[in-house]
């Protein structure tokens, strides 16, 4: 399994993520976007309306270079944050069945690193959480 369970829990549970691609002249875009888990495929799958349009999907088109964050705050009192990072490669596909009231195109993410934070840890302490790094096998 790519993801932990934690992880994938967490991941069904949060709306929006930030999606991070390179542009063509090496400048990084940062957009927030909607996302869900393909457990068919392995991959997070990006959706959304005059999709093929956009600055992101082009910079994916044009080097498949991603990351994508998804995040939040727990408390402020004390300090805790959870969050999961997949750092892949990103490809431009054609799926129907991704998101039914969106566009055909989407923007899928292979992931290849993974790095995790206080989404598998909800007991301890916020100085005591350690997270969770690892690569991915294509």
């Amino acid at each position: 399994m790519i993801f932990t369970e934690d992880e994938l829990t967490y991941l069904a549970g949060q709306p929006v993520g930030r999606l991070a691609t390179v542009q063509p002249d090496g400048t990084v875009q940062v957009n927030p976007v909607g996302f869900h888990f393909n457990p068919e495929l392995g991959t997070i799958d990006i959706g959304g309306f005059n999709f093929a349009a956009s600055r992101k999907f082009r910079n994916v088109a044009d080097n498949g270079r991603v990351a994508l964050v998804v995040d939040d705050v727990v408390s402020t009192d004390p300090w805790r944050i959870r969050c999961v990072e997949v750092r892949g490669t990103g490809e431009i596909a054609v799926d129907p069945a991704a998101y039914p009231d969106l566009d055909d195109e989407v923007i899928r993410i292979r992931p290849r690193r993974i790095i995790s934070f206080g989404v598998d840890q909800p007991d301890l302490a916020p100085h005591e959480l350690t997270p969770n790094n690892r690569d991915v096998r294509p």
